[in-house]
């Protein structure tokens, strides 16, 4: 297998056994992204010495006999929503298109605490406003398994990095689905953790009481590794968990005997692409025969989930986004007085989606319709959340699509509420906070990547964890590499 697609912790075995330097490891995937780039367009700032100098420093602590961590002398990509001190963090927004941070988000001292190697920051849907890396003010994504074809989104660039081979790992974002779905679009791991496991300090708002940072990976073990390094309660995030960060590696087992795994009716519903029914349903009949238990369970709330989810994470939004205003920081286009100076930034500054999310949540809160829309949304969120727990009474993890279709073409999805329709495996399980885990099943005739989604009680990212290990470890989908074009 070519340098530049090997998962991390076999790389981080090499360096160590001095198989081979860090600095050739980080050189295979700098000439990697400076030759697909130009096609995929996976990031908007690359910082390639950056990444050679990480790597050169690992070189002379592993001559000096020193230990080194996991993700020392190995680059990975940033999404462009995570602040980065002294690096670009635009959103993909105009209104933040010379945004440098005076402070890095916790997962980056996280990170820079474990001598991570930084490559860049990864293109995104403006705001994390989008599904398919489309919404970008600055360029448009495209999938490495299919050039016409968009990754996902909103973290398509990170997952797209990951898939082309110009990022070993890469940090997302996912507020309804944006590591996910992207993750199941180019045939690679996402992984939401629970609400609260990772900080949020230093990310971008976009639905605060949605949004979670997670990894984005070649492999499973890359990203329970990964998740361990940014894990952990933070003084800077009310809402971070202080529960104690377990080892995720120890999860890590191919044993499935004896997990239930719940299999929702409403998750296969009429409408779901054929060969994405056929490979998950093939994924979880793998599980049975490795000895789980498949139990038939119901989420009858899942209906409406779309609705409530577009209901509250633009009214979150559209508070979070009051205030790029062209007064305090961000972009300015000047006017007579201070109505049309902000008038004037938002109008030019904003994309369409992000300006359609505003109206949605300013109207969803105001006077008149706040009871009749936002109120509701909110009790509906919470039925959401009930019927996540009654059926974790009686299975351990439940196994879905991530995706009712394989990657779409770019510009297929003209119409914002198809595409809205696209995150209706993935919106439940942020409204309910839990985690979620998408790792590759299958492909399609025209060898597309299809994502099985494993979802797991509050907290318990070990057995989604487990069972992803199991499943990936028994099947070659993770052997298999973006090829064509790209």
């Amino acid at each position: 297998m070519k340098l530049y697609f090997e998962t991390v912790h076999s790389l981080h075995d090499k360096i160590v056994n001095k198989e081979i330097k860090a600095a050739e490891v980080a050189q295979a995937v700098v000439s990697r992204l400076e030759e697909t780039e130009g096609k995929v367009g996976a990031y908007l700032d690359v910082e390639s010495e950056k990444a050679l100098n990480a790597a050169k420093k690992t070189d002379e602590k592993i001559a000096k006999g020193e230990e080194i961590g996991f993700l020392e002398g190995i680059p990975g990509a940033i999404k462009d929503n995570i602040c980065t001190k002294g690096v670009k963090t635009t959103c993909a927004s105009k209104i933040l298109e010379n945004f440098v941070p005076p402070y890095n988000a916790t997962v980056i001292d996280k990170l820079t605490a474990a001598n991570y190697a930084f490559l860049g920051k990864a293109n995104m849907d403006e705001f994390a406003m989008g599904g398919s890396t489309e919404n970008s003010a600055y360029k448009t994504t495209h999938n490495p398994w299919d050039l016409e074809r968009v990754p996902g989104g909103s973290s398509g660039g990170s997952a797209a990095a990951v898939a082309a081979g110009s990022a070993y790992w890469a940090l997302g974002s996912d507020t309804g689905g944006s590591i996910r779905q992207p993750a199941s679009f180019c045939g690679v791991v996402g992984l939401k953790p629970t609400y609260g496991r990772v900080s949020r300090y230093g990310l971008v708002a976009y639905a605060s009481s949605l949004d979670q940072i997670g990894p984005i990976t070649r492999d499973v073990t890359d990203a329970a590794n990964i998740l361990n390094i940014i894990a952990g309660h933070d003084e800077m995030d009310s809402t971070s968990s202080k529960k104690a960060v377990p080892d995720f590696t120890k999860s890590l087992t191919k044993d499935v005997k004896g997990l239930k795994i719940g299999c929702p009716k409403e998750y296969f519903a009429d409408g779901m692409d054929a060969e994405t029914e056929k490979s998950v349903r093939g994924a979880i009949d793998a599980l049975k025969a490795m000895g789980a238990e498949v139990v038939d369970i119901s989420l009858p709330h899942t209906k409406y989930a779309i609705s409530a989810y577009y209901l509250i994470a633009p009214a979150e939004a559209a508070t979070n986004l009051q205030r790029y205003d062209g007064v305090s920081y961000g972009a300015r286009v000047d006017g007579e007085d201070i109505v049309s100076l902000m008038t004037n930034t938002r109008t030019a500054k904003f994309g369409n989606e992000v300006k359609r999310r505003i109206m949605i949540g300013n109207y969803a809160l105001s006077a008149g319709y706040y009871d009749a829309y936002y109120l509701k949304a909110l009790k509906v969120r919470t039925l959401i959340k009930q019927d996540f727990e009654d059926a974790f009474k009686s299975v351990d993890i439940i196994a879905t699509p991530t995706a009712p279709t394989p990657a779409f073409k770019i510009g297929e999805m003209a119409d914002p509420l198809q595409m809205y329709l696209q995150d209706i495996y993935t919106v439940p399980i942020n409204l309910a906070g839990v985690p979620g885990i998408s790792v590759p099943c299958g492909f399609t005739a025209k060898n597309l990547p299809i994502g099985l989604q494993l979802i797991g009680k509050p907290l318990d990212e070990e057995t989604i964890l487990r069972v992803a290990y199991a499943y990936e470890q028994a099947h070659d989908w993770k052997d298999k590499r973006a090829g064509g074009d790209a």
